[in-house]
């Protein structure tokens, strides 16, 4: 986005198309208050193949992908202080083939990172939900802070507001959405703990609502900081941090430390909100009989899906080693917006075949907001396949190996039990009721 009103306009797009969803999700999730978010609405609308790939994806490259790329650029940001953690030379190299394994002290601060969120989540709703508030109460206070000081006395120009860019078309533009959709993206984590929430009716809409409007606000006035900092083109430029570059600029090496540590909260939190939503799609994807039965166990004590959370997160620690990380984000980044987009439609499917459930919350804008982002997201993933063909595709071949993955599950289903008894014999004998928690 070469031009700051469209760079910032991209962010609002982003945002009212993020609120939309999650007023759609808000319904969704109170009309079927189960954990697993999108998988949930896209089982009861469109079958149980089209729910499991957007399980799969979560799995493989969604949250995953997601916990392993946060924790190493976690690393990154913490070699601002302890320069040792952000050291990416080779201390050990796994010779596995095609996908060599790579010990590094970067790596070893990332596995830390995932581990210990591992082990907070598997104790229990209770504790993780103190230290996503702790971490949140850290950082959303700084940022809010930082912006007011940086424009007060900060040394920026409103020029830079008002330069002019090139041109943009139509197809920049949507491609420039979907990394906006993707940094948008946990707008919709509440739907996907809704079994663990006391009085979902009313919280789950609550959590979605404010927690999307908050994000939203804070991004748009952090990026119109940036460009009271930075030029547009020189903002394209910068590289690493963002956040301490600025403060760095605005106010002095000691604000740039200050961020920096704000960027290491975020990250943590970041890991912490994806450690909780993932491993409760997986359970629900087990708890219907066509994944891994171990991912439906709840722990006996925490009653928490312990297995899922520790599976997460080993293949997030192999995603940090073998460096894959990155690569499936770019390949699935469009994904994210596909399987949101495709859940909002299952409102309208829901609302027709439907009627007369009860909706103690009903989408706010219904049917122009939920319509507007189903198309706008499929605008985007089409134009994403066609304007960047070589990593979207590759995102295409990922979530069709989901596909094979789930016949395979389907078929070991129906040998060992009568499909007509499958739900009710797999919820008895596979889970447990999870642990609700204000």
């Amino acid at each position: 986005m070469p031009h700051p009103w469209l760079f910032l306009a991209t962010w609002l797009a982003g945002g009212a198309l993020a609120f939309a969803g999650a007023m759609a999700y808000a319904e969704l999730a109170t009309l079927r208050p189960r954990s697993g978010g999108a998988y949930v609405y896209l089982d009861a609308a469109f079958g149980r193949l089209a729910a499991f790939l957007t399980g799969w994806t979560s799995f493989v490259a969604g949250f995953s992908g997601a916990i392993a790329a946060s924790a190493v650029v976690f690393a990154f940001y913490l070699g601002r202080f302890v320069p040792a953690a952000a050291s990416d030379a080779p201390l050990l190299v796994v010779p596995i083939p095609w996908v060599p394994l790579t010990i590094s002290r970067q790596s070893i601060v990332a596995l830390g990172l995932i581990g210990l969120m591992c082990w907070i989540h598997v104790r229990g709703v209770g504790p993780g939900r103190i230290v996503g508030n702790l971490l949140a109460g850290l950082k959303v206070p700084a940022l809010v802070v930082f912006i007011a000081l940086d424009v007060s006395i900060g040394s920026g120009s409103v020029a830079n507001l008002q330069s002019s860019g090139g041109s943009v078309g139509a197809a920049s533009w949507l491609l420039a959405l979907v990394p906006v959709m993707f940094t948008y993206a946990g707008w919709n984590a509440a739907s996907y703990v809704a079994e663990e929430i006391r009085d979902p009716d009313r919280n789950v809409p609550l959590a979605l609502a404010a927690g999307t409007i908050a994000v939203v606000v804070i991004y748009l006035l952090l990026n119109v900081l940036y460009l009271y900092v930075f030029p547009i083109g020189a903002l394209a430029a910068v590289k690493g941090s963002v956040l301490d570059v600025i403060a760095d600029r605005l106010l002095g090496p000691r604000a740039g430390d200050i961020m920096g540590l704000v960027s290491i909260v975020s990250l943590a939190a970041s890991v912490s909100a994806m450690t909780i939503a993932g491993p409760r799609v997986y359970y629900a994807i087990a708890r219907d009989g066509v994944f891994l039965p171990p991912a439906a166990r709840v722990h006996a004590r925490f009653r928490t899906p312990a297995v899922s959370i520790v599976a997460q997160s080993v293949w997030s620690g192999l995603l940090v080693l073998s460096g894959g990380a990155s690569a499936l984000i770019r390949y699935t980044g469009f994904a994210v917006v596909l399987f949101s987009g495709v859940a909002v439609a299952a409102l309208f499917v829901l609302r027709a075949r439907e009627p007369g459930a009860p909706r103690p919350f009903r989408a706010l804008g219904y049917p122009a907001a939920p319509a507007v982002f189903v198309v706008a997201s499929l605008l985007i993933v089409v134009n994403a396949i066609y304007s960047d063909p070589r990593p979207s595709g590759a995102g295409v071949l990922i979530i069709a190996a989901g596909v094979p993955v789930y016949l395979m599950f389907a078929r070991r289903r129906s040998r060992k039990e009568n499909p007509s008894e499958t739900c009710t014999r797999v919820g008895v004998r596979q889970s447990r009721p999870l642990r609700a928690a204000a």
